[in-house]
């Protein structure tokens, strides 16, 4: 009563991945005078400053590789019972999501939302049959499903996945819109010239991202157009085998590891193009941050088609194919320079939208929970 209505959402940290990308677009921009968002988290992260800067609390428990799946769930429940400011949990940990959302019920709290942005689980075989586990929760504990995308809806949600809404991973278009300027900018930073080949990527240094195969394809590159050089940006735990392939392939000098980065929109106005060989995804916002800059992108045929536009910048390959197959179509690949908003507002990748959404769509669980709270007291009465 007389402040904001406070939303928790759970991730294990509040770093530069896809989720959290998402997340924190949808908060800048909220009316945080009527929602604000919380975070109960197990690690820093890079936007911890900014939360707190925009009236965020960011809580924190062990992660269950420290301390274990018993001492976890019990940390859990004892937040969560302490806790009981809060009615709607929003948790976005995947299949992991399952043992959040059983003990939030445990525990109480009203509206327990699952919140899908992949369409595989990370890890080995112990590690994904613990997940597999964890995620059987979801359909019992979950009152509310979220998804990025239909795929990313079907395998988290499984017989469910008629029951979730899809929010679409939206960006804030104005700050991606192609300035020659910026691209130039940029360029002279990395002290690199107007008539180099920049192929840029944007991701985690983990399986998933499959950048082994993409320096393949860049060695196919170079062959080509040796005036070229790829842009990795990211950390990861793959990052120094990543360094290490590049140095035993002769490429160090032709590949900059950027590292985490705070300007993506800066930075993907400089590429040429974009390559993106994943073996699995939900639906990048990278790849939506790209085409709002007018970057062309070759992409592996396992991302959904709903990450595409409409702006004539998509193109699919398979991984089957060579990294010769992949390099003669990549070079191929022009940029397409004109103002991207009109399609990423038809496709729904407006943040602004995304964000009046979802504060309706929190406003209006707490609205039906306390018009059937009337409705009982009246009949009681």
């Amino acid at each position: 009563m007389g402040g904001p209505l406070r939303i928790l959402h759970v991730v294990v940290n509040m770093n530069r991945g896809g989720a959290e990308t998402l997340i924190m677009n949808l908060y800048r921009n909220m009316d945080r005078s009527k929602v604000q968002f919380d975070f109960l988290t197990s690690k820093e992260g890079v936007f911890d400053k900014e939360i707190i800067e925009l009236g965020g609390i960011i809580h924190r428990i062990p992660y269950i590789n420290n301390v274990g799946h018993f001492k976890y769930l019990e940390n859990l429940f004892n937040f969560f019972s302490s806790n009981k400011q809060y009615s709607i949990v929003h948790s976005h940990m995947d299949k992991m999501s399952g043992l959040i959302l059983k003990t939030a019920k445990k525990a109480g709290i009203q509206f327990r939302i699952s919140h899908s942005h992949n369409t595989n689980s990370e890890g080995g075989l112990l590690a994904k049959c613990y997940k597999w586990y964890a995620g059987g929760f979801i359909e019992k504990c979950a009152t509310d499903l979220i998804a990025c995308s239909s795929e990313a809806s079907k395998w988290l949600f499984g017989r469910r996945t008629g029951d979730a809404l899809i929010l679409k991973n939206g960006i804030d278009y104005e700050k991606f819109k192609y300035s020659p300027i910026v691209s130039n900018n940029i360029r002279q930073e990395l002290n690199l010239n107007n008539n180099e080949l920049l192929v840029g990527h944007v991701g985690r240094f983990c399986h998933q991202k499959n950048h082994e195969f993409l320096l393949e394809i860049f060695s196919e590159i170079i062959k080509i157009r040796p005036n070229s050089y790829l842009l990795l940006v990211g950390e990861g735990p793959l990052k120094k085998s990543m360094e290490e392939k590049a140095e035993k392939n002769g490429l160090l000098n032709k590949v900059k590891f950027l590292g985490l980065r705070s300007d993506i929109n800066h930075l993907v106005q400089a590429f040429d193009l974009m390559i993106f060989p994943s073996f699995h995804e939900g639906l990048p916002v990278t790849l939506i941050e790209a085409q709002g800059a007018g970057l062309p992108c070759l992409v592996s045929d396992s991302i959904t088609k709903e990450v595409d536009i409409g702006a004539g910048l998509i193109s699919y390959k398979n991984l089957n194919d060579s990294p010769k197959k992949w390099a003669d179509e990549a070079i191929c690949l022009r940029k397409g320079l004109k103002d991207n908003s009109r399609f990423l507002i038809e496709k729904g990748f407006d943040i602004t939208q995304s964000a009046a959404w979802i504060q309706d769509y929190y406003t209006n669980l707490i609205s039906t929970k306390q018009k059937s709270l009337t409705i009982f007291q009246s009949v009681s009465l």
